[in-house]
């Protein structure tokens, strides 16, 4: 059964780039364009928009690459205290080294990237010599003065003046960065008051995808919106500017709202000229909305987006990331939709299956964990952990087992392997844990796939567990986790830990 289809990607495509170019010539052929959110493998849109391309972003840059110059920022706080991009696994100056990378295999490149906040931090400090050491040129932003209240202060020689000019040649200049919070407001507002100094009449703009501003405030995609960033404690409003200057109703977020008169006054100031910007609303060039060509399929995309990650922040609770305020958030979000965690269609079979597995297990004092899978059909697998795998590996055997038609009898891994495995795991490497995690698990099928014709065909329907949803009743370890990602798996799961131990191996 295909997935459903809500968005349609070449008309946000054309809509977005045309919109983009139309902004460019409102000013002196020089726009600053502010980046929001993920520029690659943007799979939170493609989760709550069904048939959203993760890097249509970066098809559009691929359209207009003889047109635009790259900017990357990156907040040195973020550097210092290792922050972890969720969906990767990685830390934000990972993956602003994987985003040049990636950028360069579509054919881009950037010329500068921008350590915003810095404050000579000895780990920043590393991550800055390392990037000039591959020859990329590397741009250092303190706090700039005055900000938010002294406009004075701000645009001038002490405040954005304080910060070197960056030399693009491109009439648009995209300011991207790794997360929220990165600076590339502020680096735009400093390039634009260093334009103005070299007489170029320069402009700015923010690209944003949520929320979407010409849906419904309480649209279930917009509410999504506010699930993925309660950590932040964003939420979603009527631009009231908007509605002021032009009689009509454009949701915002709270941030660009609250900004808002600041920025334009800081705009005014720079440029000497009334602003032609009324709202924030104005500032965006944000054509999503007009992508979206099946109303009930993304809405219903959006719930399922919303139950994830409220999962998502009882497992960060447990683990020490964020407070019960977030979690709280989350929760308040779903009810707001009369969503409850069983409306995910995977989480009441994981949990019957964890359920059996104690049952099977009674007597001993093991955490019995359980896994739950739905393929694109709507059929429901599922999978327990046992002395021989984790219950991730046993679901994913038995997903792709399924799909090839196998019989249950039938083994995929040859018992030759699992056993020498397990002697490597608890002879030489002294591991507490000797079943499988998932990545082991996959080396040992892909293993056996050399010899055995079944675990050959099994092997080769992995890709289609690609986009498939997942609950497993405990808190994955690494190697499941980086198992089920690598699959490009959608998982949530209960906040319950799969092991009394405190470390993990």
């Amino acid at each position: 059964m295909p997935q459903k289809i809500g968005f349609d990607n070449d008309k946000y495509l054309i809509e977005q780039s045309s919109a983009i170019l139309k902004r460019v010539e409102q000013f002196d052929h020089k726009l600053y364009l502010e980046f929001g959110g993920k520029i690659l493998f943007d799979y939170h849109a493609s989760r709550v928009l069904p048939g959203f391309d993760p890097n249509v972003k970066m098809r559009l840059l691929s359209q207009l690459k003889n047109k635009a110059d790259i900017i990357l920022c990156i907040y040195s706080g973020d550097i210092e205290r290792k922050k972890l991009r969720a969906d990767f696994g990685i830390t934000y100056d990972a993956d602003a080294l994987k985003l040049i990378d990636d950028l360069r295999d579509w054919g881009l490149d950037i010329c500068a990237v921008v350590i915003t906040r810095y404050e000579e931090q000895p780990a920043v400090k590393v991550f800055k010599n390392r990037l000039e050491n591959r020859g990329i040129h590397v741009y250092t932003h303190r706090f700039t003065k005055g900000y938010p209240t002294d406009v004075d202060l701000i645009v001038s020689d002490e405040g954005y003046g304080a910060n070197d000019y960056i030399k693009t040649v491109k009439p648009l200049v995209v300011v991207t960065g790794p997360g929220p919070g990165s600076g590339k407001l502020a680096t735009c507002l400093s390039q634009l008051y260093h334009e103005y100094k070299h007489g170029v009449k320069a402009g700015y703009a923010k690209f944003e995808t949520f929320p979407i501003w010409n849906i419904a405030l309480k649209h279930p995609v917009n509410i999504a919106y506010e699930a993925a960033t309660a950590d932040l404690k964003d939420y979603n409003e009527i631009d009231p500017f908007h509605l002021e200057a032009y009689g009509k109703t454009a949701v915002n977020y709270n941030r660009d709202v609250e900004v808002f008169p600041v920025l334009r006054r800081i705009l005014e100031k720079i440029t000497g000229s009334k602003s032609i910007y009324q709202s924030p609303t104005d500032m965006g060039v944000n054509r999503a909305g007009f992508g979206i060509v099946n109303d009930t399929v993304v809405r219903e995309a959006a719930k399922q987006e919303i139950i994830r990650r409220c999962f998502r922040y009882q497992c960060e609770e447990a683990m020490g990331f964020v407070g019960k305020d977030t979690v709280q958030r989350a929760e308040l979000l779903m009810k707001e939709l009369g969503l409850k965690p069983e409306d995910r269609r995977v989480v009441e079979p994981a949990r019957q299956a964890a359920r059996e597995a104690k049952e099977k297990g009674k007597g001993n004092e093991n955490i019995y964990s359980g896994t739950a899978l739905e393929l694109a059909d709507g059929k429901i697998i599922t999978g327990k952990n046992s002395p021989l795998m984790h219950a991730a590996a046993s679901l994913i055997l038995n997903a792709i087992k399924h799909l090839a038609k196998i019989p249950d009898n039938i083994h995929l891994l040859s018992p030759n392997i699992l056993s020498s495995i397990e002697e490597l795991k608890r002879d030489t490497l002294q591991s507490r844990n000797i079943s499988l995690d998932l990545g082991e698990a996959l080396i040992a099928l892909s293993i056996s796939a050399a010899t055995n014709p079944s675990a050959e065909a099994g092997m080769a329907k992995l890709k289609m567990l690609k986009g498939c949803n997942v609950h497993t009743t405990h808190i994955p370890t690494p190697g499941d986790e980086a198992g089920l990602r690598k699959l490009g798996i959608n998982v949530t799961s209960d906040s319950d830990f799969c092991s009394k131990n405190l470390f993990m191996d």
